[in-house]
């Protein structure tokens, strides 16, 4: 009987693919934008979508925006790791641009939807997904009431569609309550879970 295992390393540090989701209202754009601030060495996807840039975005930093037809393009040409329709645009993760950062050794870290993160889940199997949430469902909803950017269909369908995405936590590894007024309380939290995956006796390996 062959009982022969692989040696150890404490040393050995492979990259995670680390994917962020939630509903829309929950902060994930507000949580990448501290993990930024931190200045922490990762490796934070520019996803691609076809959306207007919205005041203050810049393209290549928020979003790569692009044209139906540039989209359409890559999708042709097999340069998405995912891509799906969100309320009427197209949003997608540039497949080189994970590549190159996971070869470089870096963690990379992906804000996506719901619907993203299984798509995601189902290609790599070792990627890890954090679902991000608010303390209660009602909390939910009156976060999205104050965005006041929506008309009243549009904002009762963004609340169905929270409703049903709530559901979906336990399709995911960790999950992290992004309270009112206590951000850093849950980058803390995202930055312990990676923390602790990177000390796994047996490593997530996203392989690209």
């Amino acid at each position: 009987m062959n009982d022969e295992k692989i040696p150890f390393n404490p040393l050995q540090n492979v990259p995670l693919l680390i994917v962020i989701s939630g509903p829309a209202g929950v902060g994930k754009d507000t949580v990448i934008e501290r993990m930024k601030e931190r200045q922490l060495p990762f490796h934070f996807v520019v996803t691609a979508t076809t959306r207007p840039p919205r005041a203050g975005e810049v393209h290549g930093v928020d979003y790569f925006f692009l044209s139906s037809d540039e989209f359409a393009e890559m999708i042709e040409k097999d340069e998405l790791l995912e891509y799906a329709i969100v309320y009427n645009d197209y949003k997608g993760i540039p497949k080189e641009q994970v590549r190159r950062a996971l070869h470089s050794g870096k963690d990379v870290v992906m804000r996506i939807d719901v619907q993203g993160a299984a798509t995601i889940r189902e290609k790599f199997p070792e990627s890890l997904l954090i679902f991000l949430t608010t303390s209660s469902e009602e909390e939910l909803v009156n976060r999205l009431r104050a965005r006041k950017s929506e008309t009243p269909e549009g904002l009762n369908l963004r609340i169905a569609m929270a409703r049903q995405e709530l559901k979906r936590v336990y399709e995911f590894d960790y999950v992290v309550v992004n309270h009112d007024d206590r951000l850093d309380e849950a980058v803390d939290v995202i930055q312990s879970i990676i923390t602790a995956e990177h000390h796994r006796t047996r490593p997530r390996k996203a392989i690209m």
